[in-house]
Parts: C-alpha cells; structure tokens; sequence
C-alpha cells in the first residue's frame, strides 16, 4: 500500500475494523509499513475518539449494545440540550438545523410558529414536515452521502448561498478546545458555508465529546458564537471555551 500520512492511516483503520470487526498490530503494521509502535499509537488515538475498543494485540468494532447503552444513557443530555436550544429561537426566525442526533432532539422540541428551516438531512425534513408549529422547510439538495444520512456537496453549498439565516445549529463529533468543532466525515464544506450565511453559529454537543480530537476541523471557534452542552462539564473547561470568545450555555436536567 503507498505511503499514508497520519489522518488518511487511521481514517482507514476505522473504516477497516468496521468492516472486518477485528485488526491486529502486526497485520497493520505490515500493510501500512510503519511501525507497530506507530499502530499502537493510531488505534489508542481512534479508542480516545470513539471509533474501536483496543484489545491485546490489536483492536475491536465497538459491540452494537455498548453502543445502545450509550445512546440511552445520553438521552437525558441530548434531550436537556435541545429545550435550552429552543429558548434561543424566536418566532419568525429563520434557522439551519444540520444533520444529527443532538440536533435531531432539537426537531423534536421546537414550537415557535413562523419558522423558516433549511436542513440538509432528510430524515429531520420529515419530522419538520409534520411539526404542530408548521415551519416552512426548505432542503438544501445536493449529493447523498451515507456516512452522514446527509445531502452534501457543491449543489448544496450553491443552495445555501442564496439564502441568509438568523441562527445554525450544528452538532459535532468532538472539541478540540484550542481549536474548534472536530470531525471524522472529511466533507466538511457544507458546514462551514451553513455559518458563513447564518448571523449566528451555535453548536450543540454533549460534555462527553468535548475534548475529543477527530482528524479534520469542522468549525474553528472565530466562527462559532455560541456551545450548548450539558452540566457534566467542568468549569475549567467552560473557562478554555468562554476565552476563546465563545458563549457556553449549560442545560440542566433532572
């Protein structure tokens, strides 16, 4: 296999215990030719960010019912997220809702009438299809892409350009707290022209991801105005955010 760098190798060995459910040092090792040293570092950096469970001598898919526990013992968070959310809506406002679970939660809750919402995600289209509150939907079409279950791409970019917005919301995989929203999804395009024409920019993410580092930088802070997380966060890492000119909202639950 030619040369990888350091995010194209690990991108592939994410995709690659995915699709076989197992990998080892060695056979790694000796597909990339890099060091077992080296491996050990990429699978220990893709445990940290989600992606596989280390196991000696190599790495495992994540079980489908740690999955399920997770995402059940997040519900409260995600839910707690999306009410505060929707305290910063007005009536009449114009908003982008990106694909995503957390902002899904915010689809569930809103109940300001004559809202104007563009979303690149079909499903969250649906949802918005038979709110009481009756938005009008608009989607922003392009190209499918099955990882995200989003429209992405240049048409879409193209779509939202015509447009302007009162306020984004936008989930995200992880934070790196110095430099901004991270993901794994290379097509990070169309996020970044959601918050060039949106006069407000406000991400919404459990306490958990932040501090998580995916390979590439959705959003860096200069373009983010506002976080939404959860009370689990500390204030030590609610003061690095708030130095970096961003507001952070806590949403309390029960």
């Amino acid at each position: 296999m030619p040369k990888r760098n350091t995010k194209q190798r690990r991108q592939i060995i994410a995709t690659m215990v995915q699709e076989q459910g197992e990998v080892s040092v060695e056979m790694l090792s000796t597909l990339f030719e890099t060091s077992e040293v080296t491996i050990r570092k990429d699978l220990t950096a893709l445990e940290e960010s989600g992606f596989l469970l280390r196991r000696y001598g190599g790495a495992i898919k994540i079980p489908k019912e740690m999955i399920e526990d997770q995402a059940e013992n997040l519900s409260k968070q995600k839910i707690a997220i999306a009410h505060e959310a929707t305290k910063q809506i007005k009536e009449h406002n114009r908003i982008i809702i990106d694909t995503g679970s957390t902002t899904g939660a915010l689809v569930k809750v809103l109940n300001q009438t004559g809202l104007v919402i563009m979303t690149n995600s079909l499903a969250l289209a649906n949802e918005l299809t038979v709110l009481e509150c009756e938005p009008t939907v608009l989607m922003t079409g392009g190209t499918w892409d099955t990882r995200s279950e989003s429209f992405q791409g240049k048409v879409a970019e193209q779509v939202l350009r015509s447009y302007n917005f009162d306020q984004l919301f936008i989930g995200a995989d992880g934070v790196d707290l110095s430099q901004g929203t991270t993901t794994f999804n290379e097509l990070i395009g169309l996020s970044q022209v959601m918050a060039e024409v949106s006069r407000e920019v406000i991400v919404l993410i459990e306490s958990q991801k932040i501090g998580r580092k995916m390979p590439n930088i959705e959003l860096e802070w200069q373009k983010i105005d506002k976080l939404i997380t959860d009370e689990e966060i500390s204030p030590e890492v609610v003061q690095q955010i708030t130095q970096q000119g961003v507001e952070v909202i806590i949403a309390k639950y029960e």
